[in-house]
C-alpha cells in the first residue's frame, strides 16, 4: 500500500511510523514543513517538504498524492497562539488542500485526525462518572479556543465534500481524547510551559492546584496509530473515538506525580492562565483550561466493534510515562519533537520572540 501522511513527524506520525515500520512492507511518503534526519522511525517513509499553510498547497500536494492508496491527515497547528490566521491556514485550509487533492488524483481513502475538541460540552458536568458520549454527538466544539473551531471547521468541510462526491474519496475520521507519549514530553512542554523553567521542576511538584471535577479522556500514541492501521486496512469510513481508561482526573494525576490536590476553581485557573497568555508569560491559551473541563468522555464501543481495537496502555500508564518524560525533556530526532532546553528555549525567545506570536517560515 502506498500510503501518504501529513505531519509525519509529529507525534502522532512518529508513532504511525513505528507501526508500520513493523507490519507489512509499505511505501510510506512524510510530508511536513522541516523533514527529520533519517533516524529511526523516520527513515522509513521517504520525505517531501511542504507547508499547508502555503498559498498553493492543494496544487502542491497533487504530485505527491498522485498514486496512494491511502492518505492520512495528520497535519495540525498549536503554536503561535497568537497568531490565529496562521493557525486556521494550516488547520481548516491545510484540511481543505488535502482533500482537494486527494479528491483530484483519485486517492480512495483519507484518514483525518479529528479530535474530542470537536465535540460540543458533555451531557453532564465533568467528572469520572459523566455519561460518555457516542461518534453522534454534536460537533460545534467550544468557541474560545482556535483548536476547538478549527477541529469544528475541519469536520464541516469534511461534511461538505462527502455530501457533494458521494462516490468520491471515502473518509475516516478519528476523534481521540489528549496523545500523550513519552517522546512527545518535550514538545508538550514547549506548548504549555514558560520557556525559563527547567522541565525537572515536574519532578518535584510539591502540591497540584486543579478544580476537583476535571475529567479527560486520554490515549496513547501507539494506541491511535494502532488504531490508524486498522482504519487503512478495513477502508472503513466514519467517526471513530480513541481514549483509554480510566478518565484522567484531578486527583489521578496528583497521585502519579506523588503530589496533594488542592481543589482550584476553574474560574482561578483560567483567570491566571489568561493573564500568564496576554502578557507572554507563558504560552497555554486559556480555552485549553474551557476545553478541559467541557470535554465530554468518549464511547469507544465503535472502534471496538468495528476495528477490533483495544488500548493496549490504560490512561494511568500512559500519563505516567508522559508526566516522567517531561520531567526529563524526553525527546525524538524531529523537529516537532526536539529536544527542549531551558538555554534553547531562552535563546529562540530572544532571537525570535514568544513562541505563542512567532512567526512560520
Amino acid at each position: 500500500m502506498r500510503i501518504v501522511i501529513t505531519g509525519a513527524s509529529g507525534n502522532v506520525g512518529t508513532a504511525l511510523l513505528d507501526r508500520l515500520a513493523d507490519g507489512d512492507d509499505h511505501e510510506v511518503v512524510g510530508v511536513c514543513r522541516r523533514p527529520p534526519a533519517p533516524a529511526a522511525p523516520y527513515d522509513v517513509a521517504s520525505w517531501v517538504a511542504l507547508d499547508l499553510a502555503g498559498p498553493d498547497a492543494s496544487l502542491a500536494l497533487r504530485p505527491v498524492l498522485r498514486g496512494a492508496d491511502a492518505v492520512v491527515h495528520l497535519a495540525w497547528g498549536f503554536q503561535p497562539s497568537h497568531d490565529t490566521d496562521y493557525l486556521d491556514r494550516t488547520g481548516v485550509e491545510g484540511t481543505r488542500a488535502v482533500l482537494n487533492a486527494a479528491e483530484a488524483e483519485g486517492v480512495p481513502h483519507l484518514v483525518h485526525m479529528s479530535s474530542a475538541g470537536a465535540y460540543s460540552p458533555g451531557p453532564d458536568d465533568p467528572g469520572p462518572d459523566a455519561t460518555r458520549v457516542t461518534e453522534a454527538w454534536p460537533t460545534d466544539g467550544i468557541d474560545s479556543l482556535a483548536y476547538s473551531t478549527e477541529k469544528v471547521a475541519a469536520e464541516r468541510l469534511l461534511d461538505d465534500h462527502e455530501r457533494s462526491h458521494p462516490d468520491g474519496v471515502a473518509v475516516a475520521r478519528l476523534r481521540p481524547g489528549l496523545i500523550v507519549q513519552r517522546r512527545a514530553a518535550s514538545a508538550l512542554l514547549r506548548y504549555g510551559l514558560p520557556a525559563y523553567l527547567p522541565a525537572a521542576l515536574l519532578g518535584y511538584v510539591p502540591l497540584l492546584p486543579l478544580d476537583r471535577g476535571l475529567s479527560i479522556p486520554l490515549v496513547h500514541a501507539s494506541d491511535v496509530a494502532d488504531a490508524i492501521v486498522r482504519v487503512l486496512e478495513r477502508r472503513a469510513t466514519g467517526a471513530f473515538n480513541l481514549a483509554a481508561d480510566p478518565p484522567v482526573t484531578r486527583d489521578l494525576i496528583a497521585d502519579v506525580l506523588g503530589a496533594p490536590a488542592v481543589h482550584v476553581p476553574r474560574g482561578v485557573l483560567r483567570a491566571a492562565t489568561a493573564l500568564g497568555w496576554r502578557t507572554h508569560l507563558q504560552p497555554l491559551a486559556p480555552g485549553w483550561i474551557d476545553l478541559a473541563f467541557a470535554v465530554p468522555l468518549l464511547d469507544t464501543g465503535r472502534a471496538r466493534r468495528e476495528l477490533g481495537w483495544d488500548p493496549a496502555i490504560d490512561s494511568r500508564t500512559a500519563l505516567a510515562e508522559v508526566l516522567a518524560g517531561m520531567a526529563e525533556a524526553a525527546w525524538a530526532p524531529s523537529p516537532p519533537l526536539r529536544r527542549r532546553s531551558v538555554h534553547r528555549e531562552l535563546a529562540s525567545l530572544v532571537r525570535h520572540g514568544p513562541v505563542t506570536e512567532r512567526s512560520r517560515p
